[in-house]
């Protein structure tokens, strides 16, 4: 597993194994592997898995920097689905996410959930070393990893797995409290589980490496990376953490190699969505020696078509960023004109419009791209315009369809409630509210909002019906979640 945040052996473990939209992709094969363990079924049933990842992904919500841009979620949910179309044995849904965060890491958990942070655009040189990441992660779900763990530790060690997980949430929130958290469920139990991290890891990169090359991605890209942290921690005068607690033995490298030099070689592009994801994340959500650099761009400017376009549309992200607005719109509106349905280029260029107070110039551009009305990325595009224009009715008309359309999206319900408040309509805004605040977990807060809005309506009309209807689910949310409260 690729990350840094772990502080023990145990630790690492149960982040590595912490496996977010789609319909599940089943198969009747699987993997022509061997099969360590135990298959996990005495332990829980796939609908359990599923029922625990939406409790722990509301948790994360809460309590992670998880990035919300619509963008980088299409990309790396878009990537993510090729991967695990080509993958085998899948029994869940997938679902990816991205959180702000300076130190390389990537985990997986129950229900086919995927997080990856920021960091991994500043490592990965290529897609194909990305994909490679993604594709580690998904065999860690498909395998059923954590479940196995979860039967291992009944078996032999008295770990509370639930507080665990929630430890592992606060951890990367807050580091120093989270480990602290664990130190005291985790404690006397590292030693039992070291030989079944490692073969985890090992099952994680044999299946993989074949998702990779099924997906038609470079497989030389798995050995490249694991090659590159290596070298990071030869030259380094601290290793990297995740070398200290997760050695990446020679064996592991090697192992990797033989089976990427056993395969077809390949040449893969990486995609023009690849490089402008690159500079995004890494001019938009990165510190440090994350950020966009001068360096980096000038060599984007000097590679193919694709990395040129890149290193213009970082050089926006960088002006936009610093609210120099017009000295944005000066690159991208060259770069929009021969690419009209360029989605990153549209993006960019609305907030550009809505930076320089012109929202009505954003929506008129936005209805004219057809693409809006399908591509989720431009429908909140075109509602956050609207209600800037101060135009709240049309935005509603557009987030009521995308927020049906999209239940688990904080954005849309974010712009909903905004939008309803602007038009006096208290019920919907207070509705609204609920839906993101139960998408963080917090349903006590949300019944409560759901509560005030039925009450602020006719006594048993339509609308109170639909707000006592969605308490009661809510309702049945908390029972169902309760059994995963830490104790």
């Amino acid at each position: 597993m690729f990350n840094r945040l772990k502080k023990s052996l145990l630790t690492s473990l149960v982040i590595s194994l912490l496996a977010g939209g789609a319909t599940p992709v089943l198969a009747d094969v699987t993997d022509n592997l061997p099969d360590i363990g135990t298959t996990a079924g005495g332990t829980l049933s796939v609908n359990q898995e599923l029922a625990m990842g939406d409790f722990y992904v509301r948790q994360l919500r809460a309590s992670a920097p998880i990035i919300n841009d619509p963008l980088m979620n299409q990309y790396i949910n878009q990537l993510g689905q090729r991967l695990v179309a080509h993958a085998w044995s899948v029994k869940t849904p997938f679902h990816f996410y991205l959180i702000r965060n300076d130190e390389i890491n990537a985990f997986a958990f129950f229900g086919g959930n995927v997080v990856l942070h920021s960091a991994l655009f500043r490592y990965s040189d290529n897609e194909s070393q990305l994909a490679s990441v993604m594709a580690h992660e998904i065999s860690h779900v498909t395998q059923r990893h954590l479940a196995r763990a979860m039967e291992e530790q009944q078996r032999n060690a008295p770990l509370t797995w639930v507080g665990a997980l929630g430890s592992i949430l606060l951890a990367m929130a807050s580091p120093q409290a989270g480990m602290a958290a664990l130190s005291g469920t985790l404690a006397g139990t590292q030693q039992g589980i070291i030989s079944f991290t490692q073969q985890n890891e090992q099952e994680a990169d044999r299946i993989g490496i074949q998702v990779l090359q099924r997906a038609g991605f470079d497989p030389e890209a798995m050995p490249a990376f694991l090659q590159k942290l290596a070298d990071e921690s030869r030259f380094s005068s601290k290793p990297p953490e995740i070398l200290l607690t997760h050695p990446l033995p020679d064996s592991r490298l090697s192992d990797a190699r033989n089976r990427a030099n056993q395969m077809k070689p390949v040449v893969v592009q990486s995609s023009q969505d690849f490089y402008m994801a690159k500079v995004r994340a890494l001019g938009m959500f990165s510190t440090g020696q994350n950020q966009l650099t001068e360096d980096l761009l000038d060599s984007l400017s000097k590679g193919n078509s694709r990395e040129q376009a890149a290193a213009q549309y970082g050089k926006a992200v960088q002006m936009l960023e610093a609210k120099n607005y017009a000295g944005a719109k000066n690159i991208i509106a060259p770069l929009l004109a021969k690419q009209p349905d360029n989605v990153w280029y549209l993006d960019i260029i609305t907030d550009i419009d809505i930076g320089l107070n012109q929202p009505q110039q954003a929506i008129n551009r936005l209805v004219a791209i057809k693409a809006s009305s399908s591509n989720p990325v431009l429908q909140l595009n075109l509602a956050n315009a609207y209600v800037e224009a101060k135009q709240p009715a049309n935005a509603s008309k557009v987030l009521y369809r995308y927020t049906w359309a999209n239940k688990d999206d904080p954005n849309g319900w974010d712009l909903l409630a905004q939008a309803s408040a602007a038009q006096g309509l208290s019920d919907e805004e207070q509705a609204a509210r609920a839906e993101g605040l139960a998408l963080a977990g917090q349903l006590d807060q949300a019944i409560r909002s759901l509560s005030s809005a039925s009450s602020q309506v006719p006594l048993g009309s339509l609308k109170q019906a639909r707000y006592d209807a969605r308490i009661d689910q809510l309702r049945q949310l908390q029972e169902r979640f309760r059994q995963y409260q830490k104790r």
